[in-house]
This record gives structure tokens, C-alpha cells and sequence, in this order.
């Protein structure tokens, strides 16, 4: 009898240990927490054009490649790489004179002087006497008495001999101001040939761009491009080739591609950006115009794969399934058929 007792104290000993055991190791129950409502606002339905953009690289670099040549003499002064000349300055000095730079595709190929055949040679020489402000005489295609008298204006101004001729080398001929990558030759030498080369002042975005690419990309297509300090400037697409080229390969440079050379002129004010400076550029792959928009962070994702948003009436706010089409995350909105142009859709507010 006795043993019987001492066994059911000694359980009653393990049961109210292991019931102290299980209270000390049971935490407290928390506080329930309620996650605070995110703040909404709406944004109408509109009608507008979207594009679908993709996101490729492209290299900032110098429009145009231009080679001034010499005619004789000795070079006695070069301009500094990187320095840009514009019109009526001195491209180098030759013979201790300035050889001057005027704005024309057409190279001077002959001597001005009284008696010369009319051209449009003549015609570039003019124009650019007026740009300088010279005036007294009649932009054409004819060198006569009035122009020159301009030209030994001019001579008399830039210290060069005032002959009221223009001798072959005394000029030199380019579409646009020189922005000069390289010396041919150096000081002392003879400008007898080839003695600078550069490139226009104007920075533009090379891209070679994927051949399946290429056909939905056109002259004028405006672009995005992200400049490596994180700015954004837009641009426009000014030439894109009509024969793929090889280049290196985006992974392995041993590799070659085919890739379609494409432009791109950056709008607005200068860039100050690196020569050969990487950057993104958002092309249009496709566009859609006038369609119906909301902002994509109007849509809700549903059960089935389906999307909605949430249009608010007067307070009262509704559920409507919609189709989506193009996103424009550029714009951040998202072409959508479903809900009528003007109604507001709800939207998160940050």
C-alpha cells in the first residue's frame, strides 16, 4: 500500500515538472499588428501614344572625320589636341601666317583672283566673307571688283598679304568647325601634305545595334539616353546603316557580330561627357498611337492570370478587369482596354 502511494507521488512530481518546464518555455502571447493602409489618390484615363522600348549601349563620340591638308611651306605652329577652331581661325601657321578656316563642304581646289571662272567654289568664299562681316559686294557665283576689295579687307584684318587674291593653301575648307584628335606633323616640317585631323565639336551616341533590331528602328525615332553620371537627356536617331558591320563581341571581344551602326543626336544643351563614354540609350521597338493609358501602378494582379484596376465614382470604388497592351515604362503608363477614357482610376500616393 505504501509503495503505491510513493509511485503515483513521484508521477505527480514528473507531471507537474514537465508542466513548469512547458510554462517557463511558452513566450507570452504578442499583440496582434495591423499593417496601416497605404495611401491612395486617382489619375484619369487617357489617351495618348506608348512605345515599347529596349535598352542597349551605345558610346559617346564626335560627330564626323575631317583631314586638313597642307600646300607647301613650313609648319611653324600647331593647335593644341582637344582645342576646337571655328571660322575665321587659325588652323595652324605656316611660314610664320595663320592658315584661316572657312565653313564649306566643297575643298578649294584653285586660286581666287580677278578673272577666275564663276562657281560654287566662289559662292563658299562669299558666304563666308559675309559671315565674317564683310559686305560691299554680292553673294554669288561670281568673283568680281566688289569681292575683291572683301578679300583685301579681309587680308588687311587677319595680317595675312593684302593681295585681294586667295592663293591654293591660304584657306582651308571644311563643313564645320574642327575639333582636332591629331598632329601629322610637327613643327619644322613641310605642310606638304597631311597635317591635322579631328572631328566636328558636335558629341553624338554610337550605337551598334542587334540586326533584329534594326528594321523597326527609323531616321527621326526619338530616344533616351542615360548619361554615366545617371542624367537623362532625350535624343533623336539621325542615321542608321544600311549594311551590318563586324564588331566585337559583347562577351568575348575574340568573338565578332554583325551589329547595324546607328546615330544618335542628343537634344538640348551640350554634353560634357568623355569621348568614348558609355551610355544606355532606350530605342522604340514598337509604338502604339492613340490608345487608352493608365499608370501601371494602377493594376492589380488577380487570381487566373488576369489584371484589374480600381475606379473610384463619387466615393464609390469598383473593381474592373482590364486587358493590358504596350508598357511605356519611360512614361510610366500602360495601354489598357477595359475602362473609359476620363474615368479615375485608383493609385498608391507615396
Amino acid at each position: 500500500m505504501g509503495r503505491a502511494v510513493t509511485t503515483t507521488l513521484a508521477g505527480v512530481v514528473v507531471l507537474a515538472a514537465a508542466g513548469g518546464g512547458w510554462a517557463l518555455l511558452r513566450e507570452a502571447p504578442q499583440p496582434a499588428t495591423t499593417v496601416p493602409p497605404v495611401a491612395t489618390g486617382t489619375a484619369p484615363v487617357t489617351r495618348t501614344d506608348v512605345a515599347e522600348r529596349r535598352q542597349v549601349n551605345g558610346t559617346v563620340t564626335y560627330d564626323g572625320s575631317y583631314t586638313v591638308n597642307g600646300a607647301g611651306g613650313v609648319v611653324t605652329r600647331l593647335p593644341a589636341i582637344g582645342a576646337t577652331i571655328t571660322r575665321g581661325h587659325a588652323l595652324y601657321e605656316v611660314n610664320g601666317r595663320k592658315v584661316p578656316l572657312m565653313y564649306g563642304a566643297r575643298p578649294a581646289w584653285r586660286e581666287f583672283a580677278l578673272g577666275m571662272t564663276d562657281g560654287a567654289d566662289v559662292l563658299q568664299l562669299e558666304r563666308n566673307l559675309r559671315a565674317l562681316g564683310y559686305t560691299g559686294f554680292t553673294v554669288d557665283r561670281d568673283f568680281d571688283l566688289s569681292t575683291y576689295f572683301a578679300i583685301r579687307r579681309w587680308q588687311h584684318d587677319v595680317h595675312l598679304p593684302v593681295t585681294g587674291a586667295v592663293p591654293l593653301g591660304q584657306v582651308v575648307f571644311l563643313p564645320r568647325p574642327l575639333r582636332v584628335t591629331g598632329q601629322d606633323v610637327k613643327a619644322g616640317d613641310t605642310a606638304g601634305g597631311r597635317v591635322l585631323h579631328g572631328t566636328s565639336a558636335e558629341p553624338i551616341v554610337s550605337v551598334q545595334l542587334d540586326p533584329t533590331m534594326a528594321p523597326t528602328v527609323r531616321r527621326g525615332d526619338k530616344v533616351i539616353v542615360t548619361l554615366p553620371d545617371g542624367r537623362t537627356r532625350e535624343g533623336s536617331v539621325t542615321r542608321v546603316g544600311t549594311v551590318a558591320v563586324q564588331v566585337a563581341g559583347a562577351q568575348d571581344p575574340g568573338q565578332t557580330q554583325s551589329a547595324v551602326p546607328v546615330t544618335v543626336r542628343l537634344r538640348g544643351k551640350p554634353v560634357k561627357a568623355l569621348d568614348q563614354a558609355l551610355v544606355q540609350v532606350d530605342i522604340t521597338v514598337e509604338r502604339h498611337r492613340d490608345v487608352l493609358t493608365v499608370p501601371i501602378v494602377a493594376l492589380l494582379a488577380q487570381p487566373g492570370g488576369v489584371t484589374a484596376v480600381v475606379t473610384v465614382q463619387g466615393g464609390r470604388r469598383q473593381k474592373v478587369l482590364v486587358e493590358t497592351g504596350l508598357f511605356d515604362e519611360a512614361a510610366g503608363v500602360v495601354e489598357v482596354t477595359g475602362v473609359d477614357e476620363g474615368a479615375q482610376v485608383e493609385v498608391p500616393v507615396e
